[in-house]
This record gives structure tokens, C-alpha cells and sequence, in this order.
């Protein structure tokens, strides 16, 4: 039995290459109780969620990696977000029937694939955008990685009712700093073993069983999981920055209309609502205030 919400690193010794495995359970259902989606989505989204966590867990970062898919297909908006702090969330965005193909039919033959990786702390951020390709989310992820200037990378994805899964490879730098070749032996021989996983044995199996059966004539270690969980970083303060930023005069005419100003979080299906007193109070530190004292006439 594979572990609930946890991420492995696994390094294939006297080999330039190291691979991660996650597979996500709760963190996975609690995204599924605050959305509804058909199959097809679902299956979309729950491979987008592993893989997220799978190439945050590659970077040395503090803030947050974002995967992106747009399109004018059904399935037309996919985002999913990993953060430092092995906190997950997402969504996806579809109308009408979203047949089970190819990426093409699913999202669009115009589909493009964003992966953002901002720092945080005002850091400059970085975004990568390639045409979304392929039969699945895995091919596209494999090929956007051999167009990149990174180490080689491939992934394996898998996502079912329960639970989402997949495992990652990636070539290490050589002693002079210089990645992996992608024609190497070594790299060649581990990722064939790689393609031989099933879907069945990403969302059913343990690290250890799994990387056992691929790896059986490498000499695998498998280093100390990491837990994973569904987060939403929305907040009451961040909804009202927003408001800061409409202004006054757009936030008063909502109100007058409406009679409160509701917010629902995309993510976690959180609401936040605000009457004409809450609003008053994020604008008058920044009006001007009357002055206080006697007149003399």
C-alpha cells in the first residue's frame, strides 16, 4: 500500500540520476470536495496535481510553482500551484461535454503549457510557455523539458478516484557543472526501465515496491518522505488589498447596488463578505480626516 501524501527522493547510485515519487490521497480529496468535475477533467487535473509536486520538489525555492494550461477547448483553464512548503492547490475551468483524447481535443489544438516559478520576497519571476503537444499531460511535461535549456527531465503520471501519483527522473550535473547528456547510457537505460510503469503501479504501490520492481539492478536509496497537503493561501487581508485596489468609488457603487460585497476563492470555495462598515474602514486611513479644534471668529 502506497503512502498517503508523501513525497520521496530517490537517488539510482553510481548513476548521474536522481528521480522523486509522490503519491496524494487527502490532499488530493480535499481539492475533489470543493469542485465537482467529470472524468475527463478530473483524470487532467489530477496528473497536472501530481506533477506539480513532483517538479517543485526539484527547485530550491520558498515561494511558488505554478503549472498552467489554456486553451479554447472544453477544458479550456487548468491551474495548479505547489509551494516550499509542500502545500497544494488547484482548479480546472471547462463547459459543456470533455471528451476522454487527446490533448488536443481536451484543451484545444491552440492549448498552450505555463510553468511559473516565482521566488517570492520581490524576487524576479520566471515563466516558461510552450504549445501543449502530445497524447497526454506526461508527453507534453517531456517534451516542454527537452526544449528547456534544464537537466533532463521525464515524468509518469497517474490519477484515479482516490488518489493522484507519478514519479519523476532527472539527470544530475556532471563534475564540471555540465548536465547529463540526454543520449547517455545511463539516462537511455533508466528512463526505458521508467516507461515500463503502469497506472496501476503509480497509484497502488509503495516507493520502495515500485522503484523494487523498476529498479531491481540499480542500487536505489530512497531518502526520507516529506508530507503533503492541500493549502489555499487566500485570506481575508488579501480580499481586501484587492478592494484597495478597485478604489473607493467602484467598491461604494457595489455596495450600493449589491448591499455587500461577496468574494468566493476560485481554490478552496472560501467566501469572504463585506458590508458598507467593513469597506468604510479600508478607506479612511487613506482619505483625508476633518481637523479637530476650536475655530475663532
Amino acid at each position: 500500500m502506497a503512502e498517503a501524501d508523501t513525497l520521496h527522493r530517490f537517488l539510482l547510485e553510481n548513476t548521474p540520476v536522481r528521480g522523486e515519487w509522490v503519491h496524494l490521497d487527502a490532499s488530493w480529496q480535499a481539492l475533489l470536495q470543493r469542485h465537482r468535475y467529470p472524468p475527463a477533467v478530473h483524470r487532467q487535473l489530477g496528473e497536472a496535481y501530481a506533477a506539480v509536486a513532483l517538479i517543485a520538489a526539484t527547485l530550491k525555492f520558498d515561494g511558488s510553482l505554478i503549472l498552467q494550461i489554456t486553451g479554447s477547448g472544453p477544458l479550456h483553464l487548468l491551474v495548479v500551484q505547489a509551494t516550499g512548503s509542500q502545500s497544494l492547490r488547484g482548479l480546472a475551468r471547462y463547459r459543456g461535454e470533455v471528451p476522454d483524447g487527446d490533448l488536443g481535443q481536451i484543451f484545444g489544438a491552440d492549448a498552450r503549457l505555463l510553468i511559473t516559478l516565482d521566488p517570492g520576497a520581490g524576487r524576479e519571476r520566471y515563466q516558461g510557455v510552450v504549445a501543449l503537444e502530445g497524447r497526454s499531460l506526461a508527453t507534453a511535461l517531456d517534451a516542454y523539458f527537452e526544449r528547456s535549456e534544464q537537466l533532463p527531465t521525464r515524468v509518469w503520471l497517474a490519477a484515479g478516484p482516490d488518489s493522484a501519483a507519478g514519479m519523476l527522473l532527472q539527470g544530475m550535473p556532471g563534475p564540471d557543472g555540465s548536465p547529463t547528456p540526454r543520449d547517455s547510457e545511463d539516462w537511455t537505460r533508466l528512463t526505458l526501465l521508467g516507461d515500463t510503469v503502469s497506472a496501476g503501479e503509480l497509484l497502488d504501490l509503495a516507493a520502495e515496491d515500485l522503484l523494487r520492481r523498476l529498479f531491481h539492478e540499480e542500487r536505489v536509496r530512497l531518502l526520507a518522505g516529506h508530507g503533503m497537503r492541500f493549502a489555499c493561501s487566500c485570506s481575508r487581508d488579501k480580499v481586501q488589498d484587492m478592494l484597495k485596489g478597485l478604489g473607493p468609488d467602484e467598491v461604494r457603487a457595489t455596495l450600493e447596488q449589491e448591499g455587500e460585497i461577496a468574494v468566493t476563492c476560485e481554490f478552496c470555495n472560501a467566501r469572504y463578505r463585506l458590508d458598507a462598515v467593513d469597506a468604510e474602514a479600508l478607506f479612511a486611513a487613506a482619505e483625508p480626516q476633518p481637523t479637530v479644534g476650536s475655530t475663532r471668529h
